[in-house]
């Protein structure tokens, strides 16, 4: 009951309208208006005399994006030749004559194969008395160490 006593004090507001708010003037239909014919034939003709300069427009423009589609491809192949070439190059610092797509690697001797008898190696050589010496010292004092560790 409230809501309906809400609604029946705003009818007494009275309403005003603002002078810029104005309905437009009902649309006014011409004179001479006619329905649509039977056939829109007569309406729609094709001029065919810009038909041939289409066709050279087209086909020279056809053209122009194959050429641009080819150059674009030979860019793109170009860089992933180029991004393989260097990715072999890294590969060869590491292991040269290495082919990612190829066979084994097989070590092959670069040197002379020389059919004569290694050298017999001396042992009175100076060289390798220093290795020994240099092994002895090592084993004596290895062994002065298990000597003191089991006498104590």
């Amino acid at each position: 009951m409230s809501e309906h006593s809400q609604y029946a004090a705003m009818t007494n507001v009275p309403l005003i309208k603002s002078p810029s708010l104005r309905a437009p003037p009902p649309v006014e239909l011409p004179q001479d208006i006619h329905p649509l014919p039977e056939s829109v034939d007569a309406y729609s003709v094709y001029p065919y005399t810009l038909e041939p300069h289409i066709l050279t427009v087209e086909s020279a423009r056809r053209t122009t994006m194959a050429s641009h589609a080819a150059r674009y491809e030979k860019v793109l192949r170009t860089r992933t030749d180029e991004k393989e070439q260097r990715k072999r190059e890294a590969l060869r610092r590491i292991a040269p004559g290495f082919e990612p797509t190829g066979s084994l690697l097989v070590p092959v001797r670069t040197g002379t194969a020389s059919t004569e008898p290694p050298v017999p190696v001396v042992a009175d050589s100076p060289f390798l008395q220093k290795q020994k010496s240099a092994m002895d010292d090592l084993v004596d004092q290895l062994a002065a160490l298990d000597s003191k560790g089991s006498t104590t």
